[in-house]
């Protein structure tokens, strides 16, 4: 692969486009009206109008976006994460239009794409599951007899969710039917699929997510895990790698689960495997992201590897050059994300123009970045600017470089989550972990 388009936009085009460029690969870019004066399009080789603003008329159309890979000559089309990443109807017409499709084939993101079939798939590896329904159901008295059987409370979720949609928790029978309706009818407005299932609502959880690798020769390995237990409906805000609970030999057991989870469906390329951790170190299988993750950076600055990299390795045909065996942990990271929100009122959209935008620099700090100072914030897509991502020697050290990384970017003409994320780093219980 000489050449390559980019299927997306903001600050992950930008990190696709850096690595090809290590690499010596050509990038194409696409954009759409809102995105002319984007950062991506001023960085790429070649950038491609796509659309008007809506992404249901730009970033979405898997048709006008391979039309654009042949007319430009791109070999291969990196999704990025969100929009087309995980659609396998999209992988599909990549790959039989000819080209390559970066990431997973098309049934493995089928089959991870529904949470059922993620299940039913990981079931035959012994793979620890939360207990709950085996597979969807719209009957109000057959989740009453499930919830009994399993006890309250319990997580209403649906099958094709995401982000928080479609989730419900249930105290007691009392109000099991009326927030089943509302679940079923969020998960039909935002899935067009209205399946939902029962699970025994863990409480005190932590949100563990491990990195896999795989090529195509049968080789898997973890990358180790990210902690992602802090978070606003349902969305992260703060990750880090390692987890500060993990025991090596819950660290090896959870990384070993994750690689069979990826085998069960013949993963090919980058993915995350999703875990539920209680208060006693039990962990449960969530659910896989057939994609690269928006926190993928603290994984890369405690092993040393360029994910992308390896996305595009494997895509192109090679083998992974390291076994598990070649893989350490060195030091820590922390990630916020940046937001164009604000914390003080509700965490809404806050848009308008970045008149200073002043990123901090220094050794062990990493900002990946979608926007530039001057440019204006669009209303119509994910309100991230950029990720602040830092390294220390140890977690107690990375807070503190995260703090000082944080009060030294500076951000004025709209609201931004870091003011969060300092009194995130400050309270008790996330610096005791």
């Amino acid at each position: 692969m000489d050449k390559i388009l980019i299927a997306n936009r903001g600050e992950i085009a930008v990190r696709i486009i850096k690595t090809a460029k290590k690499m010596g690969i050509k990038t194409v870019a696409i954009f759409s009206e809102a995105d002319k004066k984007a950062l991506h399009v001023k960085l790429a080789d070649e950038a491609y109008l796509i659309g008007p603003a809506p992404s249901s008329q730009s970033y979405l159309r898997g048709d006008k976006i391979i039309e654009i890979a042949k007319k430009s000559g791109a070999k291969g089309i990196h999704p990025g994460y969100g929009f087309l990443s995980e659609n396998s109807n999209f992988s599909k017409l990549v790959e039989e239009n000819g080209l390559i499709f970066i990431g997973p084939e098309y049934h493995s993101i089928e089959t991870m794409g529904s949470k059922l079939a993620a299940k039913e798939a990981a079931k035959k590896f012994d793979i620890p599951m939360v207990p709950g329904s085996d597979g969807a159901i719209q009957d109000v008295n057959e989740a009453i007899s499930i919830a009994k059987n399993i006890g309250f409370p319990i997580l209403i979720k649906a099958s094709a969710g995401g982000g928080g949609k479609g989730m419900r928790v249930v105290q007691n029978e009392d109000e099991l039917e009326e927030q089943m309706i509302r679940a079923i009818s969020e998960a039909i407005s935002a899935f067009g699929d209205g399946s939902v299932f029962i699970e025994k609502y863990v409480g005190s959880p932590k949100h563990i997510e491990v990195q896999v690798l795989a090529d195509s020769f049968g080789n898997t390995v973890y990358l180790f895990e990210r902690e992602c237990s802090v978070q606003r409906r349902h969305q992260k805000v703060i990750e880090e790698a390692p987890s500060s609970c993990l025991t090596p030999e819950k660290r090896k057991a959870i990384g070993e689960a994750a690689v069979l989870v990826a085998k069960s469906c013949n993963y090919r390329g980058a993915g995350t495997v999703e875990f539920l951790v209680d208060e006693k170190l039990n962990f449960y299988f969530l659910e896989m992201n057939t994609r690269l993750q928006v926190e993928h950076p603290v994984t890369e600055m405690i092993t040393g590897i360029d994910l992308v990299e390896q996305q595009i390795k494997v895509a192109n045909g090679e083998k992974l050059s390291f076994d598990q065996n070649d893989l350490k942990i060195n030091g820590h990271s922390m990630e916020i994300r940046v937001y164009a929100e604000d914390p003080l009122n509700n965490f809404l959209p806050s848009t308008g123009n970045l008149t200073i935008y002043k990123p901090p620099v220094g050794t062990g700090i990493r900002v990946d970045n979608g926007i530039e100072e001057g440019m204006d914030v669009p209303i119509y897509y994910d309100p991230m600017l950029s990720k602040l991502v830092v390294w220390g020697e140890n977690r107690q050290a990375a807070i503190e470089h995260l703090i000082f990384a944080i009060r030294n970017f500076k951000i004025e003409g709209i609201q931004s989550t870091l003011p969060f994320g300092l009194f995130v780093l400050h309270h008790e219980a996330f610096r005791t972990g």
